[in-house]
């Protein structure tokens, strides 16, 4: 562990703490610190801004009642991924059931302001479960036991979901770019 990341888990405790205390610009700014990662794993379930905004909603409702029960101070960010996913898994859910037949955004319309269109297609080109396990391992610095408490599974089908990910994502990439 580098002297940055012991330095952001020590104010990331002091957060958590000032936050459970009732402070609400704690509260704030542990959401704006997350608020990235959050935006991440939760485009890596839809591409719908209204969804998106709808899980990290209810995620830091969620956070914000339960914040009290957290025991472990230095596994909230870790607690917080843990209830974006639930959130976004409920939406998924909700959203076969309410309407099975709803035309999506075509691709080019999903991402077009966005800069890594080109990457963001071959993430979602992606089967869900290696999507979130890259995601998690690559783009948040996850371990992989750590995305197994985050995913409720054995280390084994996390490695072995990286594995087979990174293989899809290689053979769609390679096959995107012609060679």
């Amino acid at each position: 562990m580098n002297i940055t990341q012991r330095k952001e888990g020590v104010s990331l405790k002091y957060l958590v703490r000032k936050a459970q205390q009732g402070d609400a610009r704690a509260f704030i700014e542990l959401m704006d610190n997350c608020r990235q990662s959050m935006y991440k794993i939760a485009r890596s379930f839809f591409s719908n801004e209204e969804d998106i905004a709808d899980a990290i909603q209810d995620t830091i409702e969620s956070c914000y009642r339960s914040l009290p029960d957290l025991k472990q101070k230095e596994y909230f960010r870790t607690w917080l991924i843990r209830i974006l996913i639930n959130k976004c898994k409920d939406i998924v859910r909700k959203n076969k059931r309410e309407c099975p037949t709803e035309s999506f955004l075509e691709q080019g319309e999903a991402c077009m302001d966005l800069k890594n269109c080109e990457f963001e297609d071959l993430m979602n080109s992606l089967d869900e479960k290696y999507r979130t396990v890259l995601l998690l391992y690559y783009g948040e610095g996850f371990k992989i036991s750590e995305i197994a408490l985050l995913l409720d599974m054995e280390e084994s089908t996390v490695k072995s979901r990286l594995s087979r990910g990174r293989e899809k994502f290689r053979r769609v990439w390679t096959e995107a770019d012609g060679s």
